[in-house]
C-alpha cells in the first residue's frame, strides 16, 4: 500500500527525534538547536533552546523532559529552572550522541555515530544506558551507527536501527537494564534505517532517507506498507494523534544545502502506535 503525506509544519532546519505526548508532537531541530512542540493544528511552541545540537528526546515518569546533547555528549534534563546535565556521556564515547529511547523504568538508551564525520566510515560503537538517577554505563557494543530505537511496552525488548549496518537489531532487556540475547530483527539490504516507531501489532515504521520513504516492516523483514515523500528526505517518524493513527515524519533537504527546508509531514495509517512514557 502506497500513501501520500500532508504538511503539518514547515520552515524548520532539520527535525529529528519525534515523540508524541500530551496531544503534541515534540521534536528536536538539531541544526536550529531547539526543541519544539507542535499541536495537531500545526501551532508550534519552542520548548527550550540549547547551545549544542539536540537529538533524542524522552520523558521521566513525572513528565520531566530528557534531551540528548549531541556534541557535548550529555543527556540533559529540563527542570523548571532550566537545563541541567543529567548524565555526562563523554567518557563512554568520543562520537556525537544521537537518538534515544526512555522506558517506563526511566532508563534511557542512547546511540552514537561511531564516526567523527558523516563522510567517514562508521566504526563499531556502543549503546549507553542512563538510569533515572543519572548513572551511565555501556550495555551493548559493536553496532554500526546505532540510531533510532524503541522499547516494547512490556520493557522486555529493545530494537535499534543500525543505519550503516543495514538492519534492525533486537536485544532482551534484563531487570538490571542490561541488554542480552542480541539478534537480527530484520535485514535491510540497500536500506539505511534511521528513526523508527512501533505500532500495536508489532510492526515497525522505519525512515529510509536513502530512498525518501518510510516503510512498515514486520519481524523478519516483510514490508507491508510504504510512504514516499516528495522533493525531500525523511529521517524519523512517530505515531500519535488523537487515535494514535497519525504517522508523523521529520523531513529535510538540509544535507542537500537547502536551509529552512525542514518539515513535519503526516499521514493517517491503519494501526495505532503504542503508548510510550
Amino acid at each position: 500500500m502506497k500513501m501520500k503525506t500532508k504538511i503539518l509544519l514547515s520552515g524548520l532546519e532539520f527535525p529529528e527525534g519525534p515523540r508524541w505526548r500530551n496531544e503534541k508532537l515534540f521534536f528536536s531541530d538539531f541544526i536550529g538547536r531547539k526543541v519544539i512542540a507542535v499541536d495537531n493544528k500545526g501551532k508550534p511552541e519552542i520548548i527550550t533552546e540549547l547551545q549544542d545540537s539536540p537529538s533524542g528526546l524522552g520523558f521521566l515518569n513525572a513528565g520531566t523532559m530528557l534531551i540528548v546533547s549531541m556534541q557535548r555528549r550529555c543527556l540533559m534534563r529540563l527542570d523548571p529552572d532550566g537545563l541541567k546535565i543529567h548524565a555526562d556521556l563523554s567518557k563512554f564515547t568520543e562520537y556525537n550522541c544521537n537518538d534515544s529511547v526512555t522506558d517506563s523504568y526511566e532508563r534511557t538508551y542512547i546511540g552514537n555515530w561511531g564516526t567523527k564525520s558523516l563522510e567517514s566510515p562508521a566504526k563499531p560503537t556502543t549503546i549507553i544506558l542512563v538510569t533515572k538517577d543519572g548513572d551511565a554505563r555501556i550495555v551493548a557494543e559493536n553496532l554500526i551507527f546505532p540510531n533510532g530505537c524503541i522499547v516494547t511496552p512490556d520493557c522486555k525488548t529493545l530494537i535499534v536501527a543500525e543505519t550503516f549496518g543495514n538492519k534492525l537489531t533486537a536485544f532482551d532487556i534484563e531487570n538490571s537494564g542490561n541488554l542480552i540475547n542480541r539478534r537480527i530483527w530484520a535485514e535491510l539490504e540497500d536500506f539505511t534505517p534511521d528513526g523508527i516507531c512501533l505500532d500495536k501489532e508489532g510492526g515497525i515504521w522505519v525512515a529510509n532517507p536513502s530512498k525518501a520513504e518510510v516503510l512498515r516492516i514486520l519481524e523478519g523483514g516483510e514490508i507491508t506498507s510504504k510512504i514516499k515523500v516528495k522533493g525531500t528526505n525523511v529521517y524519523a517518524c512517530a505515531l500519535g494523534g488523537d487515535d494514535g493513527k497519525t504517522l508523523f515524519l521529520c523531513t529535510s533537504q538540509f544535507l542537500e544545502g537547502k536551509r529552512s527546508s525542514g518539515r513535519i509531514e503526516f499521514q493517517k495509517v491503519e494501526i495505532p502506535g503504542v503508548e510510550i512514557p
